[in-house]
């Protein structure tokens, strides 16, 4: 996992514990002329060992293919994988190679007959440059999937990987999500009035707007037979998924939250649990008026009776709004405090909405519990939910 809290799971996992955040002033490209200045920008290294690429591949990545094979290499090492044939790569992502194309348009308004780059800008503004660029770095092949359905594509990530194991279509998935800034980005969510101007906090009866980060997360997804054959360390279990369109408003959601509600809803269906067995929800939480009353609608209906016993939290009043990546982190976060015990707070939330019947968690929590579900909700009305299970729990 990389994030702007750090570069491996261990630092994201102690920065998303207590709480942490990772917001700056942005330093990649200017935002003189936005209304918001701030972000969560990851430090990248200088350079990325351990991959198959040269060194003249390597300089010519874009910003999001390193973000990308940063996070894959951690899962790759840390999985113990070796290359093959026939090796899926499923990922979400909303930009892609975003910063390339918009060097191209750049480059091609202001001086159309200089075309000095020009020709890697096209190549590597492609979303599949990205992902063919891992397959490389590792040395595997495989049918490759890229899901671009807005901030649901994390997640849809995730949850088609899923499916591919658990239909017996595959024994291993290599799968995740990565977004990184780039100026096109900011500032057309600034232009939408859609960023904070103070701080992201989600579910507070106070919140005035998102915060936008970058970063990416990637997963080693096997059958369980495969991992214990193998002798593979299992960090947890993914055991159900629902996705639904609300087919509401180009950037809306549904008021009431209805798709969220039934996304939420097939989620347990597939895992086969009940509501009541959930104890924890790492939310969509953006931050907006809009959104959030959406959710805490969706979440009081679902959780029911329950729901002041249910602990909700937004991760993204660390991290912003990862985008396309947001739904594979998230996922992450839910390993995290599944494997460890404990619950992360949205650490920016100082008096929560009164629309919210269930305890949002604002501070570090120590909690025993055994299933999380993690929402991810995107612009168009995509709504996707992930239910996953502490490893050797029943």
């Amino acid at each position: 996992m990389v994030t702007a809290l750090g570069l491996d799971w261990k630092a994201n996992a102690e920065g998303f514990r207590v709480g942490k955040t990772g917001f700056r002033p942005v330093k990649l490209f200017d935002v003189s002329r936005q209304r918001v200045k701030t972000a969560a920008e990851v430090d990248l290294p200088p350079s990325l060992p351990g991959t198959g690429l040269t060194s003249r591949e390597e300089r010519r990545l874009d910003r999001a293919a390193r973000l990308l094979l940063l996070a894959a290499l951690e899962a790759w090492q840390e999985g113990g994988w070796s290359g093959g044939a026939n090796i899926p790569l499923v990922l979400g992502t909303t930009s892609g190679g975003m910063a390339m194309g918009q060097d191209y348009y750049k480059q091609a308004t202001s001086a159309p007959y200089d075309r000095r780059f020009q020709p890697t800008r096209v190549t590597r503004y492609q979303s599949q440059s990205q992902a063919l660029t891992l397959c490389k770095a590792f040395g595997f092949s495989g049918p490759i999937t890229i899901i671009a359905n807005a901030c649901a594509s994390g997640a849809n990530a995730i949850g088609h990987a899923w499916s591919l194991l658990r239909n017996g279509r595959a024994q291993r998935v290599l799968a995740g999500g990565y977004d990184a800034l780039s100026q096109l980005v900011f500032a057309g969510f600034d232009s939408l009035q859609a960023l904070s101007p103070t701080t992201c906090r989600p579910f507070d009866a106070t919140r005035d707007g998102l915060a936008l980060g970058e970063g990416a997360a990637v997963f080693t997804l096997e059958t369980l037979e495969h991992a214990q054959e193998r002798g593979a360390r299992i960090l947890g279990e993914i055991v159900g998924y629902g996705a639904v369109n609300d087919a509401h408003h180009l950037t809306q959601p549904q008021p009431e939250g209805n798709a969220a509600f039934e996304s939420m809803t097939l989620a347990c269906r597939s895992a086969g649990i009940a509501p009541e067995e959930i104890d924890y929800i790492n939310a969509h939480g953006t931050a907006t008026l809009l959104n959030d009353s959406a959710e805490a609608a969706a979440i009081n209906r679902w959780a029911g009776g329950r729901a002041p016993q249910l602990g909700v939290s937004s991760t993204k009043a660390s991290i912003g709004h990862l985008l396309g990546a947001a739904g594979a982190v998230e996922v992450g976060v839910c390993l995290m405090a599944l494997q460890n015990q404990w619950l992360p707070p949205t650490a920016t939330t100082q008096a929560s909405d009164p629309l919210c019947s269930f305890r949002l968690v604002t501070k570090p929590e120590q909690r025993d519990f055994d299933y999380a579900l993690t929402n991810s909700f995107g612009f168009g009305g995509a709504n996707a939910s992930v239910v996953l299970k502490k490893w050797g729990k029943g």
